[in-house]
Protein backbone atom coordinates (compact mmCIF):
# COMPACT_ATOMS: atom_id res chain seq x y z
CA UNK A 1 0.00 0.00 0.00
CA UNK A 2 0.94 3.50 -0.91
CA UNK A 3 1.43 5.63 2.22
CA UNK A 4 1.20 9.06 2.53
CA UNK A 5 2.36 9.12 6.10
CA UNK A 6 4.13 6.78 7.97
CA UNK A 7 4.86 7.62 11.39
CA UNK A 8 6.64 4.90 13.86
CA UNK A 9 7.32 4.69 17.71
CA UNK A 10 7.12 8.36 17.65
CA UNK A 11 7.83 9.66 21.93
CA UNK A 12 7.31 13.42 22.62
CA UNK A 13 8.26 14.20 26.12
CA UNK A 14 7.39 16.98 28.17
CA UNK A 15 8.84 16.96 31.25
CA UNK A 16 7.78 13.36 32.71
CA UNK A 17 4.77 13.36 30.91
CA UNK A 18 4.65 11.39 27.61
CA UNK A 19 2.55 13.03 24.89
CA UNK A 20 3.73 10.46 22.50
CA UNK A 21 4.29 7.12 23.88
CA UNK A 22 5.71 5.20 21.15
CA UNK A 23 2.30 6.05 19.03
CA UNK A 24 2.50 4.16 15.72
CA UNK A 25 0.39 5.61 12.88
CA UNK A 26 0.12 5.20 9.08
CA UNK A 27 -1.77 6.50 6.75
CA UNK A 28 -2.75 5.75 3.15
CA UNK A 29 -2.36 8.17 0.26
CA UNK A 30 -5.51 9.49 -0.90
CA UNK A 31 -7.78 8.24 2.73
CA UNK A 32 -9.42 10.91 4.58
CA UNK A 33 -8.60 9.71 8.14
CA UNK A 34 -10.91 10.78 11.12
CA UNK A 35 -8.63 11.21 14.31
CA UNK A 36 -10.29 10.38 17.36
CA UNK A 37 -9.67 10.58 20.69
CA UNK A 38 -9.83 12.56 24.30
CA UNK A 39 -8.37 15.68 24.72
CA UNK A 40 -4.33 14.95 25.78
CA UNK A 41 -4.49 11.47 23.96
CA UNK A 42 -1.90 13.30 21.30
CA UNK A 43 -3.90 13.94 18.58
CA UNK A 44 -2.37 17.74 18.15
CA UNK A 45 0.61 16.52 19.15
CA UNK A 46 1.05 13.62 16.71
CA UNK A 47 -0.24 16.85 13.55
CA UNK A 48 2.59 19.43 14.76
CA UNK A 49 5.67 16.83 14.82
CA UNK A 50 4.30 15.39 11.09
CA UNK A 51 4.33 19.03 10.33
CA UNK A 52 7.99 19.42 10.89
CA UNK A 53 6.84 22.10 14.00
CA UNK A 54 7.77 19.85 17.12
CA UNK A 55 11.10 17.98 17.72
CA UNK A 56 10.76 14.23 18.52
CA UNK A 57 12.66 12.54 20.99
CA UNK A 58 12.59 9.49 19.21
CA UNK A 59 10.75 7.39 16.19
CA UNK A 60 10.76 7.82 12.63
CA UNK A 61 8.23 9.87 10.64
CA UNK A 62 8.25 8.81 6.37
CA UNK A 63 6.22 12.09 4.67
CA UNK A 64 5.17 11.29 1.20
CA UNK A 65 8.08 8.69 0.61
CA UNK A 66 10.78 11.59 1.62
CA UNK A 67 11.65 11.33 5.08
CA UNK A 68 10.56 13.68 7.85
CA UNK A 69 9.34 17.23 7.15
CA UNK A 70 11.83 18.98 5.16
CA UNK A 71 11.27 22.60 3.36
CA UNK A 72 13.52 21.76 0.62
CA UNK A 73 11.48 18.73 -0.07
CA UNK A 74 7.66 19.17 1.62
CA UNK A 75 7.31 22.79 0.47
CA UNK A 76 3.82 23.42 -1.07
CA UNK A 77 2.61 19.65 -0.66
CA UNK A 78 1.80 19.69 3.27
CA UNK A 79 -0.73 22.17 4.77
CA UNK A 80 -1.83 22.18 8.68
CA UNK A 81 -4.92 24.01 10.09
CA UNK A 82 -4.14 24.10 14.16
CA UNK A 83 -7.25 24.52 16.09
CA UNK A 84 -6.19 27.78 17.62
CA UNK A 85 -5.06 29.30 14.76
CA UNK A 86 -5.97 32.78 14.16
CA UNK A 87 -5.39 35.24 11.11
CA UNK A 88 -4.42 38.95 10.72
CA UNK A 89 -7.41 41.38 12.47
CA UNK A 90 -6.34 44.10 9.26
CA UNK A 91 -5.78 41.58 6.29
CA UNK A 92 -8.39 40.62 3.72
CA UNK A 93 -9.37 37.18 2.69
CA UNK A 94 -8.74 38.06 -0.87
CA UNK A 95 -5.09 39.17 0.29
CA UNK A 96 -4.56 36.46 2.24
CA UNK A 97 -5.23 33.58 -0.18
CA UNK A 98 -3.56 35.41 -2.70
CA UNK A 99 -0.10 35.40 -0.78
CA UNK A 100 -0.51 31.76 0.63
CA UNK A 101 -1.03 31.01 -3.15
CA UNK A 102 2.37 33.12 -4.32
CA UNK A 103 4.28 31.14 -1.59
CA UNK A 104 2.82 27.70 -3.24
CA UNK A 105 4.08 29.40 -6.10
CA UNK A 106 1.54 30.38 -8.58
CA UNK A 107 1.95 33.05 -10.45
CA UNK A 108 -0.09 36.10 -9.40
CA UNK A 109 -2.86 35.64 -11.56
CA UNK A 110 -3.33 32.10 -10.56
CA UNK A 111 -2.87 32.88 -6.99
CA UNK A 112 -5.75 35.82 -7.08
CA UNK A 113 -7.98 33.40 -9.40
CA UNK A 114 -7.41 30.45 -7.01
CA UNK A 115 -7.99 32.60 -3.88
CA UNK A 116 -11.29 33.87 -5.58
CA UNK A 117 -12.58 30.82 -6.39
CA UNK A 118 -11.73 28.95 -2.75
CA UNK A 119 -13.60 31.72 -1.04
CA UNK A 120 -16.44 31.29 -3.07
CA UNK A 121 -16.27 27.43 -2.24
CA UNK A 122 -16.20 28.03 1.86
CA UNK A 123 -19.65 30.50 0.92
CA UNK A 124 -17.21 33.89 1.15
CA UNK A 125 -17.41 34.83 -2.67
CA UNK A 126 -19.39 37.99 -0.71
CA UNK A 127 -16.73 39.29 1.74
CA UNK A 128 -13.71 38.79 -0.31
CA UNK A 129 -12.51 42.95 0.42
CA UNK A 130 -13.63 42.40 3.98
CA UNK A 131 -11.44 42.81 6.95
CA UNK A 132 -10.67 39.31 8.77
CA UNK A 133 -11.69 41.66 12.09
CA UNK A 134 -15.18 42.28 10.65
CA UNK A 135 -16.06 38.50 9.70
CA UNK A 136 -17.91 36.37 12.55
CA UNK A 137 -15.52 33.45 14.29
CA UNK A 138 -17.22 30.73 11.73
CA UNK A 139 -16.57 33.05 8.75
CA UNK A 140 -12.76 33.22 10.02
CA UNK A 141 -13.16 29.50 10.41
CA UNK A 142 -13.40 29.13 6.93
CA UNK A 143 -11.35 31.31 5.65
CA UNK A 144 -8.63 29.44 7.17
CA UNK A 145 -9.92 26.12 5.64
CA UNK A 146 -9.91 27.82 2.56
CA UNK A 147 -6.33 28.55 2.58
CA UNK A 148 -5.08 24.91 3.72
CA UNK A 149 -6.53 24.17 0.21
CA UNK A 150 -4.82 26.53 -1.92
CA UNK A 151 -2.26 25.53 -4.55
CA UNK A 152 -4.07 21.67 -4.17
CA UNK A 153 -1.45 20.41 -1.60
CA UNK A 154 -1.09 16.49 -0.95
CA UNK A 155 -1.73 16.23 2.37
CA UNK A 156 -3.92 18.38 4.65
CA UNK A 157 -4.04 17.98 8.17
CA UNK A 158 -6.98 19.60 9.93
CA UNK A 159 -7.47 20.21 13.77
CA UNK A 160 -11.03 20.67 14.65
CA UNK A 161 -12.06 22.64 11.31
CA UNK A 162 -15.21 22.09 12.14
CA UNK A 163 -15.73 23.48 14.82
CA UNK A 164 -17.46 27.02 15.71
CA UNK A 165 -19.48 26.72 12.60
CA UNK A 166 -22.80 26.94 12.40
CA UNK A 167 -24.82 23.54 11.39
CA UNK A 168 -25.94 24.61 7.57
CA UNK A 169 -21.82 25.58 7.37
CA UNK A 170 -20.83 22.81 8.62
CA UNK A 171 -23.14 20.47 6.84
CA UNK A 172 -21.67 22.25 3.92
CA UNK A 173 -17.79 22.22 5.23
CA UNK A 174 -18.41 18.05 5.33
CA UNK A 175 -19.50 18.32 1.56
CA UNK A 176 -16.37 20.11 0.58
CA UNK A 177 -13.86 18.50 2.36
CA UNK A 178 -15.53 15.06 1.34
CA UNK A 179 -15.20 15.86 -2.24
CA UNK A 180 -11.34 15.65 -1.88
CA UNK A 181 -11.56 12.07 -1.32
CA UNK A 182 -9.38 10.22 -3.91
CA UNK A 183 -7.48 13.56 -4.83
CA UNK A 184 -6.02 14.71 -1.91
CA UNK A 185 -4.78 12.97 1.37
CA UNK A 186 -6.85 14.12 4.58
CA UNK A 187 -6.41 13.91 8.40
CA UNK A 188 -9.20 15.25 10.13
CA UNK A 189 -9.27 15.45 14.14
CA UNK A 190 -12.67 15.62 15.75
CA UNK A 191 -14.57 15.40 18.88
CA UNK A 192 -17.92 15.55 16.77
CA UNK A 193 -18.02 11.62 15.77
CA UNK A 194 -20.82 12.42 13.49
CA UNK A 195 -18.67 14.52 12.01
CA UNK A 196 -16.29 12.25 11.13
CA UNK A 197 -18.73 9.52 10.59
CA UNK A 198 -19.56 11.43 7.66
CA UNK A 199 -16.71 12.63 6.34
CA UNK A 200 -13.89 9.93 6.65
CA UNK A 201 -13.11 6.61 4.97
CA UNK A 202 -10.99 5.51 7.48
CA UNK A 203 -10.29 6.13 11.62
CA UNK A 204 -7.47 6.06 14.02
CA UNK A 205 -8.68 5.82 17.85
CA UNK A 206 -5.60 7.09 19.88
CA UNK A 207 -5.04 6.91 23.61
CA UNK A 208 -2.50 7.91 25.81
CA UNK A 209 -0.02 8.81 23.08
CA UNK A 210 -0.62 5.41 21.37
CA UNK A 211 -3.07 4.41 18.64
CA UNK A 212 -5.46 1.71 19.27
CA UNK A 213 -7.03 0.93 16.59
CA UNK A 214 -6.36 1.98 12.97
CA UNK A 215 -8.32 1.04 9.94
CA UNK A 216 -11.42 1.56 7.94
CA UNK A 217 -14.60 3.01 8.76
CA UNK A 218 -16.56 0.41 7.12
CA UNK A 219 -14.84 -2.32 9.53
CA UNK A 220 -15.29 -0.38 12.77
CA UNK A 221 -18.81 0.40 12.39
CA UNK A 222 -19.59 -2.88 11.38
CA UNK A 223 -20.92 -2.34 8.39
CA UNK A 224 -20.83 -6.10 6.83
CA UNK A 225 -21.16 -7.67 10.70
CA UNK A 226 -23.65 -6.02 12.33
CA UNK A 227 -27.76 -5.26 12.07
CA UNK A 228 -29.49 -2.11 14.01
CA UNK A 229 -32.73 -2.46 14.66
CA UNK A 230 -35.36 0.06 15.44
CA UNK A 231 -37.92 -1.36 17.94
CA UNK A 232 -40.87 -0.47 19.96
CA UNK A 233 -39.90 -2.17 23.12
CA UNK A 234 -37.19 -4.65 24.23
CA UNK A 235 -37.75 -8.41 23.14
CA UNK A 236 -38.80 -9.89 25.96
CA UNK A 237 -37.80 -13.84 24.81
CA UNK A 238 -33.79 -13.39 24.05
CA UNK A 239 -34.18 -17.27 23.43
CA UNK A 240 -36.04 -17.20 20.53
CA UNK A 241 -33.35 -14.53 18.56
CA UNK A 242 -30.53 -16.92 19.34
CA UNK A 243 -32.18 -19.95 18.12
CA UNK A 244 -33.08 -18.20 15.18
CA UNK A 245 -29.14 -16.97 14.52
CA UNK A 246 -27.25 -19.28 17.01
CA UNK A 247 -23.96 -17.47 16.53
CA UNK A 248 -25.29 -13.75 16.80
CA UNK A 249 -25.10 -11.39 20.03
CA UNK A 250 -27.88 -9.28 20.84
CA UNK A 251 -27.50 -5.96 22.87
CA UNK A 252 -30.53 -3.71 23.69
CA UNK A 253 -29.93 0.24 24.66
CA UNK A 254 -32.73 1.54 26.53
CA UNK A 255 -32.48 5.22 25.58
CA UNK A 256 -32.61 4.61 21.62
CA UNK A 257 -34.72 1.19 21.50
CA UNK A 258 -32.09 0.41 19.64
CA UNK A 259 -31.45 -3.67 19.09
CA UNK A 260 -27.77 -4.38 18.12
CA UNK A 261 -27.27 -7.85 16.53
CA UNK A 262 -23.83 -8.95 15.42
CA UNK A 263 -23.22 -11.97 13.46
CA UNK A 264 -20.38 -13.70 11.46
CA UNK A 265 -20.36 -12.11 8.02
CA UNK A 266 -18.62 -15.47 6.79
CA UNK A 267 -21.77 -17.16 7.48
CA UNK A 268 -24.39 -15.21 6.97
CA UNK A 269 -24.98 -11.75 4.68
CA UNK A 270 -27.36 -9.08 6.10
CA UNK A 271 -30.30 -10.46 3.81
CA UNK A 272 -29.90 -13.80 5.13
CA UNK A 273 -29.65 -12.54 8.99
CA UNK A 274 -33.14 -10.75 7.88
CA UNK A 275 -34.79 -13.09 6.79
CA UNK A 276 -34.19 -15.47 9.60
CA UNK A 277 -34.71 -13.25 12.23
CA UNK A 278 -37.03 -10.75 11.68
CA UNK A 279 -40.07 -13.47 12.16
CA UNK A 280 -39.00 -14.29 15.81
CA UNK A 281 -38.18 -10.27 16.27
CA UNK A 282 -41.69 -9.40 14.66
CA UNK A 283 -43.57 -11.51 17.20
CA UNK A 284 -42.21 -9.97 20.12
CA UNK A 285 -42.60 -6.49 18.89
CA UNK A 286 -42.27 -3.91 15.94
CA UNK A 287 -39.49 -2.88 13.60
CA UNK A 288 -39.28 0.68 12.50
CA UNK A 289 -35.97 1.04 10.99
CA UNK A 290 -33.26 -1.47 10.08
CA UNK A 291 -29.51 -0.17 9.82
CA UNK A 292 -26.03 -2.10 8.79
CA UNK A 293 -23.40 -0.99 10.74
CA UNK A 294 -23.27 0.57 14.42
CA UNK A 295 -23.04 4.48 14.45
CA UNK A 296 -18.98 5.41 15.19
CA UNK A 297 -19.87 6.70 18.93
CA UNK A 298 -21.19 3.86 19.54
CA UNK A 299 -17.92 1.66 18.18
CA UNK A 300 -15.56 3.88 19.73
CA UNK A 301 -16.91 3.94 23.28
CA UNK A 302 -17.23 -0.17 22.85
CA UNK A 303 -13.43 0.22 22.32
CA UNK A 304 -12.49 2.01 24.90
CA UNK A 305 -14.60 0.05 27.59
CA UNK A 306 -12.78 -2.74 26.29
CA UNK A 307 -9.33 -1.99 26.27
CA UNK A 308 -9.99 0.08 29.86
Amino acid sequence: MDYAIESTELVKRYGARRALDGLTLAVPRYAVLGLIGPNGAGKTTWMMSIAGLLHLHSGTINLLGCGPFDPALHSGRITLLPQDSELPLESRPIDLLTHYGLLQRLTRREAKRAATEMLREVHLGDRLTATVRSLSHGMRKRVMIAQCFIGSPELVLLDEPLSGLDPREAAHMRTFLTRRRGRQTLVISSHNLNDIEAMCDRVAFIEKGRTVRNTTLEEVVGKNSTLVYRVTREPADYAALTAAVSDATFSFNAETSDLTCRYDSRRFTAEAINRILLPALLAQCDVSTITRGDNLENAYLNQVIGNG
